[in-house]
């Protein structure tokens, strides 16, 4: 490594600042456009030592662990600045893309209110340790604060530690799964769990006074004191452990709200990747609609809760794993509308099944602004035009975005 002071010209979608130098860009963290810093350097990559000329944007972070847990970026960046870097990483994919459509101001989500987080567990001596990587590093942080977390999760850390240490293993890591619902936290863990009657019941006081509804091992309940249910626009919905949900709340119903805008007076829909049902319960109450997703688990749950509810429309499921089979162009004849929320990966084969196909209307919702943009290109390739796009602050000061975009059928040909 090498000492050296750095001008930082812009930041990467990373979040990381840029250097220019005669050996080409250099990235530091924690770095913001305009500023000069003095930096250990080891290749491409550097350690910032010290702000020598601070942004006029730079700002005081949230969280004491800021710079040294690995699951914030951006706590460093003053609100309309970061709000119109986070905006701009879509521009920009789209753009990569040859596409230039008009992409709506940030939909912006506040501190302390994600709603679903994953940590990790590790046994380190005689203590158990929770908490976050080190960027980039098998490190582990323990965290005892986390300002991005609604709540009742960040009060229920430092309860975690004495709750988990049965189940640590000796050398592994355990993978943790907490969601707040509305009648407690739902608590799963993943990984080589130690397990057995034994060991649950001597956590059972603390679990209770915890506020843990449920406790799941490898994906089965072992301990349930409460039903896990969380709402999708009013309706109750009890995901099993460990499954896909929008990370928060608010962020879910600007998705929902903007998803069933999209759809308009749509009689027939399908809603792809569908989960738990974040969008077709939303969806059914005004459309028959058709849930496609893998995961058996999910569709279980989202079935049952439209049995539940009053009012809505037929909510039909079918289990596919739409990465290896996407519905058919055929398969998709009487849709009014197609409503896509796929995996960071993306759905590029779905996506020409859909610009083959009739549909006049489609929906495209992503936490990946380069799949997307692909997955875009591809419709507007087959004849659609993209007729808004807006970016949702889901992973609030992390380099991820969500983003909802709509789509039609465009007369006389493709547009973007």
């Amino acid at each position: 490594m090498a000492e050296a002071t750095l001008a930082i010209t812009r930041l990467g979608h990373r979040g990381d600042g840029i250097a220019d130098t005669p050996a080409g860009e250099v990235f530091v963290p924690f770095t913001l456009p305009g500023e000069t810093v003095l930096a250990d350097c080891d290749g491409d990559r550097a350690r910032l030592i010290e702000v020598r000329s601070p942004s006029p944007v730079r700002a005081k972070p949230l969280c004491r662990h800021f710079g040294t847990c690995g699951g914030c970026a951006l706590q460093h960046m003053a609100p309309r600045a970061y709000r119109a870097w986070k905006r701009e990483l879509v521009v920009t994919a789209l753009a990569h893309r040859g596409l230039a459509p008009e992409v709506a101001p940030l939909v912006a989500i506040d501190p302390r209110s994600r709603r679903r987080a994953v940590l990790t567990a590790r046994r380190q001596g005689k203590a158990v340790t929770v908490g976050y990587h080190a960027r980039l590093s098998h490190r582990l942080i323990d965290v005892e604060e986390c300002p991005v977390l609604v709540p009742a999760i960040e009060a229920a850390l430092p309860a975690l530690r004495r709750v988990l240490e049965p189940f640590v293993p000796v050398k592994d890591d355990l993978r943790i799964g907490i969601t707040a619902t509305r009648n407690g936290l739902d608590l799963a863990l993943e990984g080589p769990a130690r397990r057995g009657p034994a060991l649950v019941a001597r956590v059972v006081d603390d679990v209770r006074r915890m506020g843990v509804a449920r406790l799941s091992i490898a994906g089965e309940p072992v301990l349930t004191l409460a039903e896990p249910a969380i709402e999708v626009d009013g309706i109750a919905v009890v995901p099993p452990p460990f499954a896909f949900l929008q990370a928060v709340e608010a962020a879910e119903i600007a998705l929902g709200s903007r998803v069933v805008a999209a759809v308009g007076g749509a009689r027939q829909v399908a809603d792809l990747y569908s989960g738990v049902g974040t969008f077709s319960l939303r969806l059914a109450r005004s459309a028959r609609v058709k849930a496609v997703e893998g995961d058996a688990d999910a569709l279980t749950a989202l079935a049952a809760a439209a049995a539940r509810a009053a009012g809505l429309k037929p909510v039909e499921t079918l289990r596919r794993d739409l990465a290896r089979m996407p519905l058919a162009a055929g398969e998709l004849k009487g849709f009014d509308a197609v409503v896509f929320d796929p995996p960071r990966a993306g759905a590029a084969a779905q996506a020409a099944e859909i610009a083959r196909s009739a549909v006049p209307t489609v929906v495209a919702v992503s936490c990946n602004p380069a799949t997307l943009a692909r997955d875009l290109r591809i419709l507007v390739e087959g004849g659609f035009r993209i007729d808004s796009v807006t970016p949702v602050d889901q992973f609030l000061y992390a380099p991820h975005i969500e983003v909802v975009a709509r789509l039609s059928r465009a007369r006389g040909g493709s547009g973007g």
